[in-house]
């Protein structure tokens, strides 16, 4: 059964999963229904959202940025899964794989963020979440995200590693910025 967690909360994802060596960080999202008249034929607008990764050194040191211009990280052990530039479908819309097992020694933070690419605000963005799958694709936990409003990126969440062990922490920050580029800065600040 997969842990539900609120805004700030850490778990072990180690103690989690028996003999833990790659993830998968999956993200999803819906968007409002448009109102009114016209909806019948226009329905809801589309919002290209777009998740991204960071690893992070302990100086907290941007050492590769995973994205949909960059789809792998230079060491090969992310792998962003592509571009779902309108929210529609069940399940994940968004995924990045980490073969943890693989990462250079030097990263000890990944940070996870999702940005609106064409600067429309969180307003008509609904039933949002994070997840993280083990090995075997089942789900560990899930973050879903409360933070609606005028917003065009959200910090999600942070995985770190300590004393032989991968955390996942659930963030929900939110900022401005249409870029991962953008949300460094906010990234940086909340590790």
């Amino acid at each position: 059964m997969a842990i539900n967690l609120s805004k700030n909360t850490t778990i072990s994802l180690t103690k989690e999963v028996d003999k833990l060596s790659s993830i998968k960080v999956g993200l999803g999202w819906d968007v409002a229904k448009a109102k009114g008249l016209f909806a019948s034929f226009f329905g809801s607008d589309s919002i290209d959202l777009d998740a991204s990764c960071l690893l992070i050194d302990k100086d907290k040191q941007v050492i590769d940025t995973i994205w949909y211009r960059q789809l792998r990280s230079k060491c090969r052990s992310v792998h962003h899964q592509g571009d779902n530039r309108t929210g529609e479908g069940e399940g994940d819309d968004e995924t990045i794989s980490i073969n943890l097992n693989k990462l250079p020694s030097s990263v000890k933070y990944i940070a996870i963020t999702v940005n609106s690419f064409t600067g429309q605000s969180f307003e008509n963005v609904r039933n949002a979440f994070c997840r993280v799958r083990d090995q075997s694709s089942k789900e560990v936990c899930r973050y879903t995200l409360t933070e609606q409003g005028d917003h065009t990126g959200i910090f999600i969440g942070l995985l770190s590693y300590d004393n032989q062990e991968w955390h996942f922490t659930s963030k929900g920050v939110t900022t401005s910025g249409n870029s991962v580029k953008q949300l460094e800065a906010t990234v940086i600040n909340h590790i």
